[in-house]
């Protein structure tokens, strides 16, 4: 692939280090001129200086054949611009966008960026995976599929324990996973019985959390 990443802070420039490894071709912008130029020493001639927001840097760096196009700076608006753009002027096949706040998170939705990556929002779902007991997860936000993998726990009060799984009255837009129990997991199954202390892992259509925590999950 030819990808063009936009950033060269730790995320961007470890990022097109790995594509490189993996025997890429990436070009990496950076318009901060002192950040540019240890990317240049680092990085030769894959690092050019200049904002990827605007037409004329993207353009020089070849954003009209790139495969993928990753916004990985620190600041969101720069992110959405540059994948919005890459996205709808260009026909950029894939764009990625880092998001550093995710209260901006709606905004890349409203304009179709699917593919966005939050380390806060990773860290907060890490957080509640590890409690003991938790309200339910999202895991993975599959938006360009339309769908979610979400995680939760079975407790005494839950109106799935001790049901098997073809007894549960699921909505019809989810499906269930896998069971872990004592540090060990297993497909859910037709006969897979649900235990105060399991961790739960489903599959569903956005927009239907409510209805699987009612049927899952103590009121």
């Amino acid at each position: 692939m030819y990808v063009i990443v936009a950033g060269g802070g730790k995320v961007g420039s470890n990022t097109a280090a790995a594509l490189l490894k993996q025997g890429h071709e990436v070009t990496l912008l950076e318009k901060n001129r002192s950040r540019f130029a240890l990317l240049e020493e680092r990085f030769e001639h894959i690092a050019r200086y200049g904002d990827a927001t605007e037409l004329f840097v993207l353009e020089r760096a070849g954003v009209e054949r790139a495969d993928l196009v990753i916004a990985a700076t620190g600041d969101d608006e720069d992110n959405l611009i540059v994948c919005q753009v890459a996205k709808d002027k260009y026909d950029v096949p894939k764009v990625i966008a880092r998001v550093n706040d995710p209260r901006n998170q709606q905004h890349f939705d409203m304009v179709g960026i699917a593919l966005t990556v939050s380390a806060t929002r990773t860290i907060l779902a890490l957080i509640e995976h590890e409690l003991p007991q938790h309200e339910l997860v999202t895991l993975i936000d599959l938006k360009r599929e339309n769908l979610e993998i979400v995680e939760f726990a079975i407790d005494q009060g839950s109106p799935a324990a001790g049901k098997t799984v073809r007894d549960l009255q699921l909505p019809d837009q989810s499906r269930l996973i896998s069971v872990s129990r004592n540090g060990r997991s297993e497909i859910a199954v037709g006969d897979t019985v649900l235990r105060p202390g399991d961790l739960v892992m489903a599959i569903l259509e956005p927009g239907v959390e409510e209805d699987l925590k009612q049927a899952l999950m103590p009121v």
